[in-house]
């Protein structure tokens, strides 16, 4: 079954609308929401009612402090939906941290290792997300070893128990600008974890080509809240 996940990017407590990967320019959600008029994380999921949800935690990611700000609101959120939490992990430590507060640790290529990539999946099998993160084209990551062709990272993962893997294009997120089909076909053919697409979603239409490519969901927003993507297509799924 193809997976919509909805996307919360969390500052201050207060849900923010990502456009472009430019977080510091993320206004409240609400300023421009067609379909809420708050911006508070629960207030929200109990209005859309999403069976699952990706936070990515901005104060974390971006290192504006307080960096706890946000975990008590997730660990609420993720008490009343499927949660995966992306707040920048680096560490073992991190890991730890996120899986104390929400159901999936998400570790992206831009801060974390392919060593902590590899002991987390091992001691947490089925609750370790890989974002691999691109932007303008190229893979963000500050390790060597993780690979400059996002081809060959999913060959290095394939061995792991990973939940699943994330491909972030921040060039595209809150931008509705499509994607590569034929990148995704054959980054979908290339990994034996479920692979999700995160940015660049218009619309229904580009739920069922992701679909008909392989990739098994998709990382939503904008798409929610520009009203493009029907709410109840959270709750029954993609139909044909």
């Amino acid at each position: 079954m193809f997976r919509l996940v909805f996307v919360m990017d969390i500052f201050n407590r207060t849900v923010v609308l990502a456009k472009g990967g430019i977080r510091e320019n993320y206004l409240p959600v609400s300023d421009s929401s067609s379909v809420c008029k708050t911006s508070i994380p629960l207030e929200i999921l109990e209005f859309l009612h999403p069976g699952e949800v990706y936070i990515a935690d901005l104060n974390a990611l971006q290192g504006k402090g307080p960096l706890d700000i946000n975990a008590e609101v997730i660990r609420e959120v993720s008490l009343k939906a499927d949660t995966m939490l992306d707040f920048g992990v680096s560490s073992l430590k991190d890991v730890d941290k996120a899986l104390s507060i929400a159901g999936t640790a998400v570790i992206g290529t831009e801060t974390g290792t392919l060593a902590v990539i590899k002991d987390s999946a091992t001691r947490n099998p089925g609750r370790i997300s890989v974002s691999i993160d691109v932007k303008h084209g190229k893979i963000l990551k500050q390790d060597p070893e993780i690979p400059e062709d996002p081809f060959e990272i999913v060959k290095l993962l394939n061995g792991l128990p990973l939940k699943d893997l994330i491909f972030l294009d921040l060039d595209r997120v809150g931008t509705a600008s499509g994607f590569d089909h034929e990148f995704l076909h054959k980054l979908s053919e290339s990994s034996v974890h479920d692979v999700l697409l995160a940015g660049g979603v218009r619309g229904m239409e580009d739920l069922f080509a992701l679909d008909s490519l392989g990739i098994k969901g998709a990382l939503v927003a904008t798409a929610i809240h520009s009203g493009s993507v029907p709410l109840e297509v959270m709750t029954r799924g993609l139909k044909g």
